[in-house]
């Protein structure tokens, strides 16, 4: 399927901050557990303070998101609002590069996340403005797909500096100059969605009266999500599967640290899941044409029970294999669907206010889920029992795509 020029420019948005999220999952939970625990912090402390910063983070995220969403389905403001939060991102992670405290590089690593999880929420909502509802599900699979892959290449430059050391570079320096690299890259590969992606949908009211008017617009999108049952039932399932997808990929190299697996051996695991994942998210476009959305979602979670089973149980360095081979299977897939998903139920002049919300329940789920982990490693002394807790959460979720699909089904029906 050929992409016209805004599709292109958005995918490569994917590229970018694609780079962002693998050193967020691989390098900086190695860098941040080396830091602290070089400073007295223990192992099992290292996992729980990583973990409630995460939760911190999205949680400020969450609360923002559904407030600039509604500011930005103002015409000209979506764009505005994606180049701050840009800023405010790229601005936290040069920061990493010039801390040596591991209480500095830990909240300076929060303000890092709120500008990516920000742009996200704007970015999301850009997939209604550069392309169809028929075409959603490849572009947005498309996205997703060629951030996997691409996205190595910072980050293999990266280890590649840490392994080798080159120009008598200590550790601690080559890691530095990897998280440099890697916020060049996200910066670099964000400029073509800035330049020819614009906003085609928005509301006529003037940025005045929406911010007079802020809350009762507010009230309503959320009405509006309780009535359709269809969007609501979704957003409920959303919730609870997304809690476990975010959680293990920002926690996986935490735990495995945890319960010893090699730093050399959990990165090549996770560059390994790079590039599963490509050929899998691109799939998940043609197969939720063949077998519904609803239902390959529903195929992915009871995967990602499997999963979770196997992160429990996990003792030796293949079990770590194991679990990222089978994350590259489903991860593209079940974000790119049910980012596609939720973008062809919304308004599209009000796609920005319905993602924000979309973020919240993704943002809270990713509180929820670092937190159990920290819960688990501060009064359980190990995270194994919050990765046992994710499997509810993912039988609540297929529970709720089934009243999804019910709903959807009826829609057809009546239409």
């Amino acid at each position: 399927m050929k992409l016209s020029k805004e599709e292109r420019s958005r995918i490569l948005y994917d590229v970018a901050n694609s780079a962002f999220v693998l050193v967020l999952a691989a390098t900086i939970p190695v860098y941040f557990r080396a830091i602290a625990e070089a400073d007295g912090v223990s192992s099992t402390q290292a996992s729980s303070i990583f973990a409630t910063t995460t939760s911190v983070a999205v949680l400020i995220v969450a609360i923002l998101a559904p407030i600039l969403g509604a500011i930005a389905d103002t015409k000209g403001m979506k764009k505005k609002l994606f180049s701050a939060a840009l800023v405010l991102g790229l601005l936290g992670g040069l920061s990493l590069v010039v801390v040596n405290d591991w209480q500095a590089f830990i909240w300076l690593l929060v303000v890092a996340r709120v500008g990516y999880s920000l742009c996200n929420v704007f970015y999301d909502s850009m997939l209604t403005d550069v392309t169809t509802n028929e075409r959603m599900d490849h572009v947005s699979g498309a996205g997703y797909a060629w951030g996997y892959v691409l996205s190595t290449i910072p980050f293999i430059i990266g280890i590649a500096l840490i392994m080798l050391k080159p120009f008598n570079l200590g550790t601690a320096e080559a890691t530095k100059i990897s998280f440099l690299i890697t916020v060049i890259w996200w910066a670099i590969f964000s400029i073509p969605l800035l330049k020819d992606v614009s906003q085609k949908h928005y509301v006529e009211d003037s940025l005045n009266h929406v911010l007079k008017n802020l809350w009762s617009n507010l009230r309503n999108t959320i009405r509006k999500i309780i009535d359709n049952k269809q969007m609501r039932y979704f957003m409920i399932a959303y919730f609870c599967y997304i809690d476990g997808v975010y959680t293990i990929i920002s926690q996986s190299t935490n735990f495995g640290g945890e319960v010893g697996i090699g730093t050399n051996e959990m990165i090549i695991a996770l560059l390994m899941t790079q590039f599963v994942a490509f050929p899998f998210a691109i799939l998940s476009g043609k197969l939720a044409k063949r077998f519904g959305q609803i239902k390959l979602l529903i195929y992915y979670i009871s995967l990602y029970i499997v999963i979770a089973l196997i992160g429990f149980f996990m003792r030796e360095a293949w079990h770590f294999w194991l679990l990222a081979f089978l994350v590259g299977l489903a991860q593209g897939g079940i974000q790119s669907i049910s980012r596609s998903y939720f973008g062809q139920l919304v308004p599209k002049h009000e796609s920005n206010e319905f993602f924000g919300f979309f973020d919240i329940f993704g943002k809270f789920a990713d509180f929820l889920g670092p937190l159990l982990m920290a819960f688990s490693a501060t009064f359980l002394n190990t995270s194994r029992y919050g990765i046992l807790a994710l499997i509810i959460l993912f039988v609540v979720g297929i529970i709720f795509l089934r009243k999804t699909l019910h709903e959807e089904t009826l829609s057809k029906r009546v239409n």
